[in-house]
C-alpha cells in the first residue's frame, strides 16, 4: 500500500482540477488573451501541483520513508536518499 492510497480520491479530486486549469490555459490561447492574464493562471496552475506534490510528499514520508525506517537497514537508507532527491527537485523547480 502506497501512503497515499488513504487520500486517493482527494488526490485525484485536486488532479482533475489542475487538469481542468491546463485545458483553461489552452483555451485561454487559442482565443488570443492577454497575455497577463495567462500568466496568472499557469502561476495558479503551477501553485496547484506545488500543493499537489507537498502533499503527496507529507505522505510519503510519514507513511513510506516512516515504515522503512522503523524496519532499518539497506532499505531505510534507500528509502531517506529518494526522499532527499525527490525534495531536491522540488526546490530546483
Amino acid at each position: 500500500m502506497h501512503g497515499y492510497t488513504t487520500n486517493k480520491q482527494d488526490h485525484l479530486r485536486r488532479l482533475r482540477r489542475i487538469e481542468g486549469q491546463a485545458r483553461g490555459l489552452q483555451r485561454m490561447v487559442e482565443e488570443d488573451k492577454y497575455c497577463i492574464d495567462i500568466l496568472t493562471q499557469v502561476s495558479a496552475a503551477n501553485r496547484a501541483l506545488q500543493s499537489f506534490a507537498l502533499s503527496l510528499l507529507e505522505e510519503h514520508l510519514a507513511h513510506c520513508v516512516a515504515e522503512a525506517t522503523a524496519k532499518g537497514g539497506a532499505e531505510a537508507e534507500e528509502k531517506v536518499k529518494e526522499a532527499s532527491d525527490a525534495i531536491a527537485r522540488l526546490v530546483r523547480s
